[in-house]
């Protein structure tokens, strides 16, 4: 799994390409405070997704002290696709990773195939008692997220709550602040319509962060696109039910 040097800075990235496949790339971009391990195995390893995941600067392997804007995270997944030698790309993103991908389709259309919109809305504001717990850096906030992260049976996914959480506790605070700073001032409603990428939207029931209303009005609000109902879904439905997920990206990604 390599690093790379982009105009940006070195980035680290899971390379899931089938040289042979003759497939469009997809680019996974995690949310908040993630990595790309937020992705389970059915996503990554997908063969019609022929995937790469970056870690997205100072989350995981990539250095760097992360981004406060949601657009200076798109600057590097542009600055990515540069270094890779990658004209075009379908771009997939949960949560914040999915305003990412929207930032990208308002000002760079050219540089994408397809977009994939998981557990995200066209506006992201943070409870405020989260930014408060955030701008304290203290362990509270790490309650707050994965007390809200869930929707389905805790105890069939006590495992994975335990992995992502220490995966969580150990990026930077200061780089899980600034990710939540960068999600509650984005706001992208306004721009929808100028959207022309064909995109998957996915969303959760039972998701607390982003309600599946955020998804219902991505849906309304992009004119070339399909939405998908994860019944029962939380924030992290990509991890809750994998297959489900997978299943519904699989089906879009042949049809595409």
């Amino acid at each position: 799994m390599p690093y790379i040097e982009t105009a940006n800075g070195t980035m680290w990235f899971a390379d899931h390409r089938d040289a042979t496949a003759h497939r469009p790339v997809t680019v996974m971009i995690h949310g908040a405070g993630g990595t790309h391990l937020d992705w389970p195995a059915e996503l990554r390893r997908m063969p019609e997704a022929n995937a790469i995941l970056p870690d997205l600067p100072g989350h995981e392997r990539s250095p760097g002290e992360g981004r406060t804007t949601v657009a200076g995270y798109a600057s590097d997944i542009i600055a990515l696709l540069d270094a890779l030698k990658l004209e075009r790309a379908i771009v997939a993103g949960h949560s914040m990773g999915g305003a990412i991908a929207q930032t990208l389709a308002v000002n760079h259309p050219d540089r994408l195939r397809g977009m994939i919109l998981i557990g995200t809305g066209a506006k992201l504001g943070v409870h405020p008692d989260l930014l408060k717990a955030l701008k304290a850096m203290t362990g509270e906030a790490l309650d707050i997220i994965m007390d809200w992260y869930w929707g389905g049976d805790l105890g069939e996914i006590e495992q994975i709550r335990r992995l992502t959480r220490k995966r969580l506790a150990a990026i930077s605070p200061r780089v899980i602040a600034g990710d939540y700073a960068a999600a509650n001032n984005f706001d992208i409603r306004d721009h929808l319509h100028r959207i022309k990428t064909p995109t998957l939207i996915i969303g959760g029931t039972a998701d607390k962060m982003t309600p599946f209303k955020y998804s219902e009005y991505l849906h309304e609000h992009i004119a070339n696109s399909t939405l998908v109902k994860i019944e029962g879904g939380g924030h992290m439905m990509m991890l809750e039910q994998p297959k489900a997920v997978a299943d519904a990206v699989q089906r879009w990604l042949s049809a595409l």
